[in-house]
C-alpha cells in the first residue's frame, strides 16, 4: 500500500518539479524516508540521482522554449557544483552520529538532516512570500544580475543542499528571482538546469563514498518522475506568472512544516 501510494507520489513530484522548478527534493526525500523506507542519509544520495535526471528533462524543455538565463546559471552554478561534490565527498561523511547528546538528549545523524531540511524550507517559503509578485516576463538577456553576491550564494547553496541531498530548487529560485532579477518562469528554467548539474554531480561524489547503492530501485523509481516533470512543463505554460512565486512560497512552508513537526513528534 504505501509502495503504491510512494509511486504516485513520485509522479506527482516529477509535476510539481516542472512547473515551479523546485520540490523535487523537497518530496523526494520525506517519500523515499516514510513511504519506502529508505534510511534518511541514503535517501538523500537516491535524491540527487532521482532529482538530477528529472531536472535535465525538463531543463531541455525549457531551454527549448528560450526561457533559461544560460550565463547566470553558469555564473551561479558552477560554484554551487563544486560545492554540492565537496559536501558529499567530504562533509556528509565527517557529520558525527549522534550529532548531539547532552543530558539525556540524543540528535541522531539523520534526524538533523531531516530537521535542518524543515528549517531551510521555512526560510525560503518566507523569502518568497515576502516579494512582490512577479506578474510579467520580460525578456531573459535584460537583467540586472549582483555576480560577487550570486557566486558566494552559489557556493553556500551547494554545500547545504548537498548535506540534506536536494537539488536545491526550493533555495536556488529565491536567489535567481529576488536576487538575480530573473522573471519567474526564465527563473524556473535556469534553476532546473542548474538542478540537473548540481545533482548528478554530486552524485558521482555520493558514489565514491558509498558504492553500495540499489541501481534496480533507483532506475525504477526514476521513471515516474521523469514523465511528471514534462506535464508541470506543460502546466507552467497554462498558469498566470503571478502565481507561481506564491504557489511555490506555500508549496515549501507547507512541506517544511509537516517534517518538522513529524520529526518533533518522533523525537
Amino acid at each position: 500500500m504505501l509502495a503504491s501510494v510512494g509511486m504516485a507520489a513520485m509522479l506527482l513530484l516529477g509535476v510539481v518539479l516542472g512547473t515551479i522548478g523546485a520540490g523535487g527534493s523537497i518530496l523526494t526525500v520525506p517519500i523515499l524516508v516514510y513511504l519506502f523506507a529508505v534510511p534518511p542519509v541514503q535517501a538523500t544520495g537516491y535524491s540527487l540521482a532521482i532529482v538530477g535526471t528529472t531536472a535535465l528533462i525538463g531543463a531541455a524543455e525549457y531551454l527549448r522554449r528560450g526561457q533559461t538565463h544560460l550565463p547566470l546559471a553558469l555564473v551561479f552554478g558552477t560554484p554551487a557544483i563544486a560545492g554540492v561534490y565537496v559536501s558529499r565527498r567530504l562533509l556528509v561523511p565527517a557529520i558525527p552520529d549522534p550529532v548531539l547528546a547532552l543530558s539525556g538528549l540524543v540528535l541522531r545523524k539523520d534526524e538533523a538532516i531531516l530537521l535542518l531540511f524543515a528549517a531551510l524550507m521555512l526560510g525560503a517559503a518566507a523569502a518568497m512570500l515576502r516579494g512582490a509578485p512577479d506578474g510579467q516576463e520580460r525578456g531573459a538577456g535584460h537583467v540586472h544580475v549582483r555576480y560577487p553576491l550570486v557566486i558566494a550564494l552559489g557556493a553556500l547553496v551547494g554545500l547545504v543542499t548537498g548535506v540534506v541531498g536536494a537539488g536545491g530548487g526550493f533555495l536556488l529560485l529565491p536567489v535567481l528571482v529576488l536576487l538575480g532579477g530573473l522573471p519567474v518562469r526564465t527563473a524556473i528554467g535556469t534553476d532546473l538546469l542548474i538542478i540537473a548539474a548540481k545533482s548528478l554531480i554530486g552524485f558521482i561524489g555520493e558514489v565514491q563514498v558509498v558504492p553500495a547503492m540499489d541501481w534496480g530501485f533507483v532506475g525504477a523509481i526514476t521513471a515516474l518522475p521523469a514523465a511528471g516533470v514534462l506535464m508541470g512543463a506543460l502546466l507552467n505554460r497554462r498558469l498566470p506568472a503571478a502565481r507561481l512565486k506564491p504557489a511555490f512560497g506555500w508549496f515549501v512552508l507547507a512541506v517544511g512544516l509537516t517534517i518538522l513537526v513529524r520529526e518533533l513528534l518522533i523525537a
